[in-house]
């Protein structure tokens, strides 16, 4: 058995607390929160420093995030690790929906779906991903997702979610 000898490598993350975010958050409608976030008028969660990820387009019910995956998201096998895919997918699933949201409503995950269909890489550069309401009741909602490679257009996962709606 061979000794590889490995090349270390750091990354430093810094961020601000979560818990003051969601509460200014939680005096907004889920469309102004969300612009908040786009114009950095309100600091970004750990989640997306820790995943290299950014939302960058929004409308009510749409979302676009980007993202940058990298060797830091690398599994054991010399990939991106695919909860990588799933967080960016899950993540403008939810924002999605949370832009339909008036002021004292919430929501939460009730189930999420991930499709794999390309590996991601380092070299895959930016990702793209854009998620959708497809349906908002008054309890429930349905949102799907797809993410890409923005160079080349490549479809590497798709997500659809499931959310419950509660007054906060």
């Amino acid at each position: 058995m061979s000794t590889i000898e490995p090349a270390l490598r750091s990354r430093t993350l810094e961020w601000s607390d979560p818990v003051a975010t969601a509460a200014a958050g939680a005096e907004m409608a889920g469309l102004d929160y969300m612009r908040s976030l786009v114009a950095g008028e309100l600091p970004a969660p750990p989640i997306a420093i820790t995943m290299n990820m950014v939302p960058t387009e929004l409308e009510e019910g749409r979302v676009v995030f980007r993202g940058e995956p990298g060797e830091e998201h690398y599994n054991p096998i010399g990939v991106v690790h695919g909860g990588y895919a799933a967080t960016i997918l899950d993540s403008v699933l939810g924002c999605a929906v949370h832009t339909t949201l008036p002021l004292g409503v919430g929501y939460t995950s009730l189930g999420l779906e991930v499709k794999y269909v390309r590996p991601i890489t380092r070299d895959t550069g930016t990702v793209r991903c854009e998620g959708t309401v497809v349906h908002r009741g008054r309890r429930q909602a349905t949102a799907e997702a797809r993410l890409l490679a923005e160079d080349t257009g490549k479809l590497l996962a798709t997500g659809t979610s499931t959310l419950m709606i509660f007054d906060g």
